[in-house]
């Protein structure tokens, strides 16, 4: 059975690896011949699990698709907008807003065609649509620029507002992952972990519910104190019992945030998903579904078509405000992390993890694809990685990878890092009393609004970073200021690093 390195021998490494991928079989002695599938991984679950999906078709409304854009590429920004250039924006606004993500997107959208203010929205990167931007390759391919995103909520009022800027197909992500058996033999099994993931593992004979719930009864481990999981260790073995842990969850915990389980809050572990159903799904929300044409298209949609709304990437807020460049603005709207606008209070930074993607086109892949599912992950400690994503499965590709007249596939290694750009909060007490402290310095600038995942210091899933925008709007008619109806941990758990 080949191995991830001699796989890559027959693509074209578009990046130099900064490590090599590591002695990890493709398939596993378990199944040695049996080829990869043809065509992508299915969109859809099987009965019942995809019924539970409300979104049962294609449905939303694409604007620049009704005016006959039809390119399945971003939308080519204009030479004022790629300029950063303040001088040729408007000089006075409602709305200035930092960030061209979703927090600052929603809001510049609503506060517009509700309210019929002006607003300019800059971003320091060369793109709109902040870490959901998604793009195609040269060599066709539809791929996300900072990982894969995936939609999904129980909000209706979130449903039903991002169905004005796509068209929506249904999608129910799941996941696999390569994790060794009882005997060392490496497995491709669902993650996250169903009946057919503790048979394959642990070879047990579990075919209802009922005998998964007995299994996982015998398995879980209270906490020795008697209380409830002082820490994510004791939390993950109340919640799975030391098998699943010690396969799937430990090493894997400890790549993602360079912590095991026992040095991290026990609120990390405890949203494990206990899954005792033979439900694949990885998210049980209500909508789940991909934007037809890429999540890059919503931000357009939102942002480019309004004439109240005006857009500067390659502008960076600090530079920018230091030379005092800046329109005069009625209201700022900072979504950026929040250490960085008080940096001159001379208090620690606050403590983030990163991701490196390490992306490789296979010019020859097997059967046209690399691996046997969008998101295949890597829970073992003998590679460095997390996962590999290769977008090529995912249903939403462009028309050339529909038709099939693209032979290769892109495949991206993820690698969690404390350098780069920063996407997770660290969890932990440290981390949440100095964020406190930046609370209170924020909730003293009465004329900025800080909002999103950044300026929280709270991983926001998707639907949640909308939602929280929109009630932020809804606060300013209420009340005239744009304010959190709710703090950010109110919004619950998001789904965080995967």
């Amino acid at each position: 059975s080949s191995n991830l390195s001699s796989r890559l021998t027959r693509g074209r490494e578009e990046q130099s690896p900064s490590e090599p991928f590591g002695p990890v079989s493709l398939r596993g002695p378990n199944r040695p011949n049996r080829p990869m599938p043809a065509g992508p991984f299915p969109a859809r679950s099987p009965a019942p699990w995809a019924e539970l999906n409300k979104v049962s078709g294609q449905c939303g409304k694409d604007a620049f698709f009704q005016d006959g854009v039809t390119n399945d590429c971003p939308i080519e920004l204009s030479a004022d907008v790629r300029s950063g250039d303040l001088s040729t924006a408007p000089r006075e606004v409602d709305l200035l807003i930092v960030g061209a993500g979703l927090s600052g997107a929603v809001l510049a959208e609503r506060c517009s065609q509700e309210l019929g203010m002006t607003s300019l929205v800059i971003d320091k990167r060369d793109h709109i649509g902040g870490n959901c931007y998604d793009y195609v390759t040269p060599h066709g391919i539809r791929a996300s620029k900072y990982g894969a995103h995936l939609f999904h909520t129980n909000f209706e009022r979130v449903w039903d507002y991002v169905q004005r800027f796509s068209e929506w197909m249904p999608y129910d992500h799941r996941v696999r992952g390569r994790v060794p058996d009882k005997d060392g033999v490496e497995k491709v099994v669902p993650i996250p972990p169903v009946q057919e993931t503790v048979r394959a593992l642990f070879h047990e004979s579990i075919a209802s519910d009922e005998e998964m719930q007995r299994w996982y009864d015998g398995q879980r481990v209270t906490p020795a104190s008697g209380e409830g999981p002082a820490n994510g260790e004791e939390a993950a073995l109340s919640r799975v019992g030391p098998l699943l842990y010690e396969k799937i969850f430990k090493h894997y915990t400890k790549k993602q945030w360079d912590k095991y389980p026992a040095e991290l809050d026990a609120s990390v572990l405890l949203r494990l998903p206990c899954r005792t159903s033979t439900d694949e799904r990885y998210f049980g929300d209500t909508w789940q579904a991909l934007p037809l044409r890429g999540y890059t298209r919503i931000f357009e949609n939102m942002l480019l078509k309004d004439p109240r709304i005006a857009v500067r990437v390659n502008c960076d807020f600090f530079a920018e405000r230091e030379a005092q460049r800046l329109p005069k603005y009625g209201m700022l709207v900072y979504t950026g992390p929040i250490d960085s606008y008080f940096a001159q209070a001379g208090m620690p930074k606050l403590e983030y993890r990163s991701l490196h993607f390490e992306e490789t086109f296979v010019e020859e892949p097997e059967e046209g694809f690399f691996q046997e599912a969008m998101v295949v992950n890597y829970p073992s400690p003998n590679v460095p990685f997390t996962r590999i994503v290769e977008y090529k499965h995912v249903a939403n590709q462009t028309e050339a990878v529909k038709k099939g007249q693209v032979r290769g596939t892109l495949i991206a290694k993820e690698t969690s890092s404390d350098v780069g750009e920063p996407y997770y909060p660290v969890p932990n007490q440290q981390n949440q009393a100095l964020y406190e402290r930046y609370r209170e310095l924020a909730e003293k600038e009465s004329e900025v609004c800080f909002v999103g995942r950044l300026a929280s210091y709270k991983y926001f899933n998707m639907d949640q970073a909308i939602l929280n925008a929109l009630e932020i709007f809804d606060s300013l008619k209420e009340t005239g200021r744009l304010q959190p109806k709710r703090r950010p941990e109110d919004f619950g758990p998001g789904d965080g690093p995967k």
